[in-house]
């Protein structure tokens, strides 16, 4: 009796901690500590429940009497199965597929160079080649930024370079932004606040005319900055509410924990992910992909790089950058293509 009633304690406690890894916004878990940090690897914890369900069921052949047991935690973990790959498909997979570049489309790239360990010759030499008119840097200085802007200069390439650090102590602590001259001059905003820990750029056009465009780096989802990283993500969303904006980074945040500050359906259709901005791999169905960390498969890692924009614009294009995982950062750089509705 006593076994049986232990028996199904561990299905019932398998049973909800299985729910909160596949649908935390259920409960609202999603910002919570722990469950944060597992459900940004759903395609990890998806191949874990299959090695799982394996082992599992190999152990039920050899144990008869505890096959009633493990048959119900098995169906538990195909469920689990199940329901993650339907999110997971629902995302994307990867569609690398880009529309012909129009003359008002703009080509954002964002790449975490991890202080500097991918060098400025590969950053700018990936620019180019992407055509990028937008580069977003968390975790790159200004001196490296002028030397990306040099190099694409080089290349036929101007580019304006805006840099916010909290000190000269760690590369983490600086964001660069690029953005190419032939925008017109633009200038950092500091009026209006910023991420507390790691620092994000605000450039606004200085006639007005054109999209404000962001370089972001939220902390990281570490125990000690919860509070911090859940702030951060508000404070992200709060700038995506009105006007015409452009941002692109590391923002340590998966479409799960932006999950109660977006999901909107906008005038025309698109759905909102932070605010009112849409995010660029949603829309394409590369939501999916890890960006994070470039040591593991894409489809096993996390996707927290992002580029999103306000619904004046539509993402024509998407890609996770998968043939640059040696060079050296920790991120993978990912591209977006975006067409102005208006």
């Amino acid at each position: 009796m006593i076994g049986r009633v232990l028996a199904a304690l561990v299905i019932v406690v398998v049973a909800a901690v299985l729910l909160v890894a596949v649908w935390p916004q259920l409960l609202n878990l999603e910002q919570v500590f722990l469950v944060a940090q597992v459900v940004s690897l759903r395609g990890a914890a998806t191949v874990a429940a299959l090695l799982a369900i394996v082992l599992i069921g190999l152990v039920a052949i050899a144990a008869r009497r505890a096959r009633r047991f493990l048959g119900s935690i098995l169906v538990l973990l195909l469920a689990f199965v199940g329901l993650s790959a339907a999110v997971l498909s629902t995302r994307g997979f990867g569609n690398t597929e880009f529309a012909e570049k129009g003359e008002w489309d703009v080509t954002v790239l964002s790449w975490n160079t991890l202080g500097g360990a991918a060098d400025a010759a590969d950053v700018a030499a990936l620019a180019v080649e992407v055509e990028a008119d937008v580069v977003a840097l968390p975790e790159t200085t200004e001196p490296m930024g002028l030397d990306v802007a040099a190099a694409m200069a080089a290349a036929g390439v101007p580019m304006q370079v805006y840099t916010t650090a909290y000190d000269e102590i760690a590369a983490a602590r600086s964001t660069t932004l690029l953005i190419r001259e032939a925008y017109g001059e633009y200038v950092v905003n500091e009026e209006e606040g910023n991420t507390a820990v790691l620092p994000t750029v605000i450039a606004e056009p200085a006639d007005g005319n054109g999209p404000t465009i962001m370089a972001v780096h939220p902390v990281a989802p570490i125990p000690v900055e919860m509070d911090n990283w859940r702030s951060d993500l508000e404070w992200l969303g709060g700038r995506c509410d009105t006007g015409n904006v452009i941002m692109a980074g590391d923002f340590n945040a998966t479409l799960d924990h932006m999950a109660d500050y977006g999901g909107a359906r906008t005038g025309d259709g698109q759905i909102t992910s932070l605010g009112n901005c849409i995010d660029g791999a949603a829309a394409t169905g590369n939501a999916a992909v890890g960006t994070w960390p470039a040591a593991i498969p894409p489809l096993l890692g996390t996707p927290i790089d992002h580029i999103l924009a306000t619904d004046g614009w539509r993402f024509t294009g998407f890609r996770v950058v998968t043939d640059r995982d040696d060079a050296g950062s920790d991120h993978r750089p990912i591209v977006a293509q975006l067409h102005p509705l208006r």
